[in-house]
């Protein structure tokens, strides 16, 4: 039986804020896979893990292909198992998280899953740091090792979740959270309704510009995102 509504969820800037640790933990995973240290890095706001090592690697004059991506892809879980400690004190839960996924987690037909740019290792690690891992269903996300572009990821995970329901999901059944231009465009693209939170980089003006109807300031209120979330996140 299909799910009433299907959640994805962002994770960085939306659910958790790593505060630097991610950015270093990055450095390690792209030395020990390259040899070379990582001086700069690509974007990484909205991108899929594997772009921005990609475009990392040119930054530092290098080629990299699929499998050096899925080495460094081992290296990084590694090193957020390793570090594990320094994430819990280093990041944090962003303010009403906890309490959003909680809340949607009881609602009749709600499923939660995340669409994420982070490998799944790492969303795994990300979210099990700050006990936000218990409501989310896996197996129907989509990750940074599935697509480079992140309104493919929207599309994956539609299609695990009609896989895993026994039925088609349509676009209107699900509603995508995320925080930045990017996470809006991939929802729009594919007729998913968006809630688009500023806890990020990017300012309420610039999530409604990519096509957010719905822009909340963080995840604080949570009667009110269940609300929005019951009315598949249509809200001017």
């Amino acid at each position: 039986m299909t799910a009433l509504r299907i959640v994805l969820w962002d994770i960085d800037h939306t659910l958790v804020d790593m505060r630097g640790i991610g950015r270093e933990l990055s450095a390690q995973a792209f030395e020990r896979t390259t040899g070379v240290p990582m001086l700069r890095q690509a974007k990484i706001d909205g991108i899929t893990e594997s772009v921005i090592f990609r475009e990392t690697a040119k930054l530092h004059g290098l080629t990299v292909d699929r499998n050096d991506f899925e080495r460094f892809a081992d290296a990084l879980a590694e090193a957020h198992i390793r570090r594990n400690a320094d994430v819990r004190e280093q990041g944090h839960a962003l303010p009403g998280a906890s309490a959003a996924l909680e809340a949607l987690a009881v609602l009749p037909g709600v499923t939660q899953t995340v669409v994420t740019g982070n490998v799944r290792a790492v969303a795994e690690i990300k979210l099990q740091a700050f006990g936000l891992e218990r409501t989310i269903t896996w197996g129907i996300g989509a990750f940074g090792e599935d697509d480079d572009v992140r309104a493919e990821l929207v599309r994956i995970s539609l299609k695990r979740a009609a896989a895993a329901f026994g039925g088609a999901v349509e676009p209107a059944n699900a509603v995508l959270i995320g925080d930045t231009p990017a996470d809006v465009e991939a929802a729009v693209q594919n007729g998913v309704p968006v809630i688009a939170v500023a806890t990020g980089r990017s300012t309420a003006d610039d999530l409604r510009d990519a096509g957010a109807t719905c822009v909340l300031p963080d995840l604080r209120d949570t009667a009110s995102l269940v609300t929005i979330v019951k009315n598949q996140g249509r809200r001017q």
